[in-house]
């Protein structure tokens, strides 16, 4: 499938500003402007929506930088539109753009709550926690009519089984009759990904997901219905929203987060050029020196895979990063991300379709 790359300009609600030819397309095209036409204006992209025939719901991952080893997404593609988004190489894939296909053309997955209980009905199943949204959002907006989400947190609470949650949407508060019943059994732990407090920024960076005090409110909320919720500072950009890292720890901790944890600008693949078409639209005066910090956190590459310090960086600006990390949260008595998450309730698992024989 072939994808003609679309005109490069700033489109209102969306992050990136081109649809770049999928990767392992055969043939590739490009638009060009011969002066002897005017400009013709950009029409303004719609989300839609697909289904995704997929056979199997969890995803396993042997990641020594993440707290969990299973997870599940309803949907891929997300219409939240952050354009750093480590997960948009994933549509070339499907055939599509990582660019604005990625958070225009969602896939969904209806039958995600029945493939499930499938799933952790098997005889063989081992119960460990569950994540949900690990790469894209479990919570973006459409999830409001499509209501997957909550259909598997039913299962999950049916089976008393641990689930970790990250989002950046206040529409987690729907499911907090369910959220908080579980958290009463420890099964359940909810970090809100909040990367800045500057709206301007956030607009940009983020333009379909919630305002930043938006998501201050989502943690006292949760907090509030006893549900265990922290923040997620992700991703950390260099002379972008670096210098707030203490000030968003402040106010998340005011707002009642009880853990924290952080994760630097991650832009492997595609997601390496749209970032730096991005900057150059929104920060050009900046984006020279962020190009450069970035590089010199993975070895003078923008994106370096290894395990251990993809998440983190190497080199002096990394560990700076780290220790002020640090201070700021043991300063205002953060737990650490990966040991609320393995705090979780696996023991509670019960599946109720399994039942012993008389005989």
């Amino acid at each position: 499938m072939s994808h003609t790359t679309g005109k490069s300009g700033f489109q209102q609600g969306r992050g990136a500003l081109s649809n770049p030819e999928c990767r392992y397309a055969e043939h590739s095209r490009a638009s060009y402007d011969d002066g002897w036409y005017p400009e013709e204006e950009i029409p303004a992209l719609k989300t839609t929506l697909l289904v995704d025939a997929t056979r199997s719901i969890i995803s396993h991952n042997d990641s020594p930088d993440v707290p969990f080893s299973q997870s599940i997404n309803p949907y891929r593609g997300c219409e939240h539109g952050c354009v750093y988004c480590f997960a948009r190489p994933t549509h070339a894939y499907l055939g599509m753009s990582p660019g604005l296909d990625f958070e225009t053309k969602i896939l969904t997955k209806p039958n995600a709550a029945q493939l499930l209980e499938q799933e952790l009905s098997k005889p063989g199943y081992r119960c460990q926690t569950i994540a949900l949204g690990t790469n894209t959002d479990p919570y973006q907006p459409a999830e409001r009519r499509q209501r997957i989400t909550r259909s598997i947190l039913a299962v999950l609470q049916r089976f008393q089984h641990p689930l970790a949650i990250v989002t950046k949407s206040a529409l987690v508060e729907r499911d907090i009759d369910i959220l908080a019943a579980m958290a009463q059994q420890r099964l359940v732990q909810v970090m809100v990904s909040v990367t800045s407090l500057d709206r301007r920024l956030t607009r940009l960076l983020e333009p379909r997901a919630a305002a930043p005090q938006r998501r201050l409110q989502t943690i006292e909320r949760l907090n509030a219905a006893g549900i265990p919720t922290g923040v997620l500072l992700a991703p950390i950009i260099p002379a972008l929203n670096e210098p707030e890292i203490e000030t968003i720890l402040k106010a998340c901790a005011q707002a009642g987060a009880r853990s924290a944890g952080y994760v630097l600008l991650r832009l492997p693949l595609e997601v390496g050029a749209l970032f730096e078409a991005w900057l150059a639209q929104h920060y050009p005066l900046k984006a020279s020196h962020i190009l450069s910090q970035v590089r010199a956190m993975h070895g003078g590459k923008l994106y370096d895979a290894s395990f251990a310090t993809r998440m983190t960086g190497t080199g002096s600006y990394a560990d700076m990063l780290h220790r002020r990390f640090n201070l700021a949260t043991q300063r205002l008595g953060y737990q650490r991300r990966d040991a609320a998450v393995t705090a979780l309730n696996c023991g509670a698992f019960s599946p109720p379709n399994r039942q012993g024989t008389l005989f």
